[in-house]
């Protein structure tokens, strides 16, 4: 059971790869009133609308987390919001940063009034581990927008609206991923990478949807969920997807970092660990009074949750196996 179901849902971004794959599964597995789907993009909600036979349980909303007004008339009867709209490609924001704030800041600020007027009751944003010590713009933004849905829940105020955030690491094969790209470039012999060294965190986009209901579930407002989920080297996933191909060093790009980062040392005194996630709670959570907490262990001093120092690595088999799930 989930305190999805019976509800009316709606997924920003609905028919980017995450809102596409949360769509289905909540259609397939959950038992929802209503999903809503609200995206930019015409040809892709055709698109994504034939995919699903024209389900008569899914909305379309032509719309922009720009746009407050527009929100507020797709918000009408929601009560429960996941937020996956965004700009995410880091060189796009660094050579477009107004625009990149206009949808990543002023779009989160929008969501969060249109959730808290429009009665939704649950809120989910999803971030990104560039959200953790941020190096480039794109970061810096999701940073932002992190901060601006965890004090939504004092914005809210009297009102039931409450607000979340989950944050993971690389999406295998989603759009951007290096998996296609590598894929695509194995029968020329040579693979580009950028360093040697670099070190990643994956996820597949069952886990991140699976990850999102159970943070639902798990909710009180405020917290920042982070799933344990494994790492490997650049160069043991181009061994898994092409053994024979030349390594071709190309340098590091703009913003790029050798390592990633879900957790901080400097939130090492507000983060828990679980069994299968950690929780950075928030600095200040006056509106519960909850101990949700109590569960978990809490971290030691000085602990970051990092892709090159993570207790879990794939090997190149391991790596094989998550790769044939996906194909």
């Amino acid at each position: 059971m989930t305190c999805l179901n019976g509800q009316s849902i709606l997924v920003t971004g609905g028919t980017g790869s995450f809102g596409k794959a949360f769509v289905k599964h909540a259609l397939a597995e959950l038992e929802p009133r209503r999903i809503a789907v609200l995206s930019r993009d015409e040809l892709k909600q055709y698109e994504f609308r034939n995919e699903l036979d024209d389900d008569s349980r899914v909305r379309w909303f032509i719309g922009d987390v720009r746009d407050r007004d527009r929100l507020m008339r797709a918000f009408h009867g929601v009560d429960v919001v996941v937020h996956a709209a965004a700009m995410k490609q880091v060189d796009t924001a660094e050579y477009n940063p107004f625009e990149c704030i206009a949808t990543n800041v002023l779009g989160a600020e929008n969501v969060i009034n249109a959730c808290i007027d429009s009665g939704v009751q649950r809120v989910v944003a999803l971030s990104t581990d560039k959200a953790s010590s941020p190096i480039n713009l794109y970061g810096a933004y999701k940073l932002c927008s992190d901060k601006l849905f965890v004090a939504g829940n004092h914005y809210a105020g009297a009102a039931q609206t409450r607000f979340s955030v989950v944050r993971y690491g690389n999406v295998v094969g989603s759009r951007g991923s290096v998996v296609p790209l590598f894929r695509r470039l194995a029968a020329s012999g040579r693979l580009p990478i950028t360093d040697t060294r670099m070190t990643r965190f994956w996820i597949t986009l069952p886990q991140a949807v699976r990850f999102v209901i159970d943070s639902f579930d798990r909710m009180h407002g405020g917290e920042i969920f982070v799933p344990r989920i494994p790492s490997t080297t650049i160069t043991d996933l181009a061994t898994a997807i092409a053994p024979e191909a030349a390594i071709e060093v190309v340098g590091i790009r703009p913003g790029e970092k050798l390592h990633e980062e879900m957790i901080s040392e400097n939130d090492a005194h507000r983060t828990f660990r679980f069994d299968d996630h950690y929780v950075i709670a928030p600095l200040v959570s006056d509106w519960s009074t909850n101990n949700s907490y109590a569960a978990g262990s809490p971290v030691p001093e000085g602990f970051s949750y990092r892709s090159d120092t993570n207790d879990w690595f794939f090997d190149v088999a391991e790596i094989r196996l998550l790769l044939d799930s996906i194909s």
